[in-house]
């Protein structure tokens, strides 16, 4: 069978033998998603079944339709951890401010970043980066499998959440014949579809249903229809009873609605405005609007935060930054519509 990433999996391979002997703490962003939390356990499992002691940890705690991937894998939050001669490597982190502040300050130097953004900012002292993967556990996975590496049940479930999530259960534009090759190959090794689908899409709380409600009647049509914007203002949690990872899906509501070429999710918490852009193609480059704040991402799926403005303002600036981008871009190819 032909290798999925013949040199990167070689490197990867070169990398973990160059650990044996060391402490290793898997570090994943912010708010962590399907893909952070799945490439962390992942990574975490195969290094600790290899003999190398690994420990995941995030500034955030694992979100709750996320914790049934975790198992017995030890993933802790940073405020709790203290290195003791640890390594870090990360995973699904484009830039290494994501880790947040409190790692940042523990691990001054990154021995590996893992990852699939096109905007990553290749920190570390290795980086291996597959641009065209369509998720951080889609290249964890074709790395194991290139290697031979044994993947447990609960490393196959947690890669294919990964994929799941950052596919948008396989109908994103980054979804390919190797993506589903690589999760037919993690069912056979224990991934559950059904069970992950549950978790993951079935098991709302009745706070995330009014959340929903709030940002669904903020939404509205901008630069003539090709964007859409929701917003949460502050506060808008608390009276609903909502934690911050309820909000993770919404922004793809605002992107669904025939028409659009972009959709916007806002939100204002505690003086900070965090920003979540998604576009149905490629073609439209929303990483690169991002990056005009300090942000960045995929080509259709970024993200932005922002201090000192307010929720008004900041929708106003980004708007115009948007409708520019657009504007010289234009219309798509016919291909890739």
């Amino acid at each position: 069978m032909n290798k999925y990433y013949p040199e990167a999996s070689a490197a990867f391979a070169r990398e973990v033998e160059a650990l044996r002997g060391s402490k290793v703490a898997v570090l994943g962003h912010l708010r962590p998603d399907g893909d952070c939390i799945g490439s962390m356990v992942a990574l975490t499992r195969l290094l600790n079944n290899m003999g190398i002691e690994a420990v995941g940890v995030n500034r955030d705690p694992t979100p709750e339709n996320l914790k049934a991937f975790v198992g017995d894998t030890p993933l802790v939050q940073a405020a709790d951890f203290e290195p003791a001669g640890h390594v870090a490597v990360t995973v699904d982190c484009a830039d290494r401010k994501r880790i947040g502040d409190r790692l940042q300050d523990l691990f001054p130097e990154i021995a590996l970043n893992i990852d699939h953004h096109i905007s990553n900012k290749e920190y570390a002292r290795k980086n291996l980066i597959i641009g065209t993967a369509c998720a951080t556990g889609e290249v964890l996975a074709g790395f194991y499998f290139d290697n031979g590496y044994a993947i447990d049940p609960l490393m196959a479930q947690s890669l294919y959440v990964g994929i799941a999530t950052d596919t948008g259960q396989f109908r994103f534009p980054s979804t390919t014949p190797d993506t589903f090759e690589i999760a037919r190959r993690l069912c056979e090794l224990g991934a559950n579809p059904a069970a992950a689908a549950f978790e993951l899409y079935e098991n709302e709380s009745f706070a995330k249903c009014k959340l929903m409600q709030h940002f669904l009647a903020s939404l509205r049509l901008e630069v003539d229809g090709r964007v859409c914007v929701g917003m949460i203002e502050d506060g808008v949690y608390a009276d609903c009873g909502a934690c911050m990872d309820d909000s993770e899906g919404l922004v793809d509501y605002a992107r669904s609605i025939r028409g659009v070429e972009v959709g916007v999710f806002l939100e204002m918490r505690d003086g900070a405005i965090k920003g979540s852009l998604r576009s149905k193609d490629p073609f439209f480059r929303v990483d690169q609007v991002a990056q005009q704040f300090n942000g960045g991402g995929h080509a259709c799926a970024a993200g932005l935060n922002m201090q000192g403005t307010t929720l008004e303002a900041f929708r106003t600036e980004l708007l115009n930054a948007i409708a520019k981008h657009l504007e010289v871009l234009g219309s798509p190819p016919e291909a890739s519509k």
